[in-house]
């Protein structure tokens, strides 16, 4: 454990001892600075259009007088520490990071400790190196969420030819994810009523690798695919394009999906998609700030921000695990109530026709 992480797991651990520990406040106009909030991709837009955004407005009520800058690795991790590199030479008061490759992000983890920058981890994980924090959905939740979901479509079956998609090989997401997802379809493999036919790890999470991979997967098949769990919506659309070019759209199942993106939304109303798992990114967006905001005034989170500790191999962090919900055509409504998307944005293009959005068309 180094010194920046040493000091604040002090700190923490003091916070939590003393009688009456200082709490970081709702708004703290003395913080001043730059906070860097590194994304890792263009493919998986939530981060572009929603936590980005979010955690923006986050630290405006936060820390009025903080500066955000968004920068994005597309994809490429040496590109995203050439970044951080840059952020911490320019004085960077705080990173938060979600790691375009987490397995190669301990040179970022130790740089950032080095010059004492606190660093936030997000979402994704950010291995082998010191962290102040961490915080994520819960993968393994969401996992067993999508292995429901799954589950209930295909629990009638005898053998029903199956392709998973899992995510980028080696991601703390991708490993939570697919053990949720065995804990719910391992039963229904061994009782013989599925049968996975393909199965294959999607390079950071990019749709037109799954549309690769599912396309590879029914020309193996000669087109007998009954079902695609799919693990996130990247990888979710990139296999609906590989059935739309086979003339397959909505006859094959897509199950799994998370992120609730607009897209995946319009396509489980146009029974395209089976369902996905919501994430509130503004609740996610707000936790980060708050932990941001805890490292920068060198105090205990407020409480109930902190509710778990994360493994990243080199430390036991201090993390922030936030819920996830099943949404399927019966419940889209809910997006729309956690202020994720509006049913103006959903209900777009062929979406517009359906009965969901026909029965909101003045919301």
């Amino acid at each position: 454990m180094t010194r920046l992480t040493k000091a604040l797991a002090a700190a923490f651990t003091a916070s939590c001892m003393a009688a009456a520990p200082a709490l970081a406040t709702d708004s703290d106009p003395s913080l001043t600075g730059t906070v860097y909030f590194m994304l890792p991709n263009f493919t998986t837009v939530r981060f572009v259009q929603k936590d980005g955004p979010d955690f923006v407005a986050a630290m405006k009520k936060y820390a009025p007088n903080v500066k955000v800058e968004l920068v994005n690795g597309e994809s490429n991790p040496g590109e995203q520490q050439a970044q951080a590199e840059a952020a911490i030479t320019g004085g960077a008061k705080a990173i938060v990071l979600t790691a375009a490759d987490p397995s190669l992000a301990s040179s970022i983890l130790f740089a950032a400790d080095k010059a004492k920058v606190p660093l936030i981890a997000y979402e994704h994980e950010a291995s082998g190196g010191p962290l102040t924090y961490y915080t994520g959905f819960g993968a393994l939740k969401a996992g067993q969420a999508q292995g429901k979901n799954a589950v209930a479509a295909l629990s009638d079956g005898n053998a029903t030819p199956v392709a998973r998609l899992y995510g980028n090989t080696g991601d703390f997401w991708q490993r939570a994810t697919k053990q949720g997802q065995d804990e719910m379809l391992d039963p229904l493999i061994k009782a013989g009523k599925i049968k996975i036919v393909c199965e294959d790890y999607v390079p950071n999470w990019n749709p037109s690798e799954a549309q690769r991979i599912i396309e590879q997967c029914l020309t193996k098949t000669n087109g007998a695919i009954s079902a695609i769990v799919a693990s996130n919506d990247g990888t979710a659309e990139g296999a609906l394009a590989a059935l739309v070019s086979q003339g397959l759209a909505g006859k094959v199942k897509i199950l799994g999906g998370c992120d609730a993106n607009v897209t995946t939304l319009q396509n489980i109303l146009l029974g395209l998609q089976n369902g996905t798992v919501l994430k509130d990114y503004s609740t996610l967006a707000d936790d980060a700030a708050r932990l941001v905001v805890a490292a920068l005034q060198n105090k205990k989170p407020e409480d109930g921000v902190v509710n778990g500790e994360f493994d990243n191999g080199f430390a036991k962090v201090p993390a922030s695990f936030a819920d996830v919900t099943m949404i399927d055509k019966s419940n889209v409504g809910d997006v729309v109530k956690a202020g994720v998307w509006s049913w103006k944005d959903i209900c777009a293009g062929p979406a517009a026709k359906t009965p969901e959005c026909a029965a909101h068309a003045s919301d």
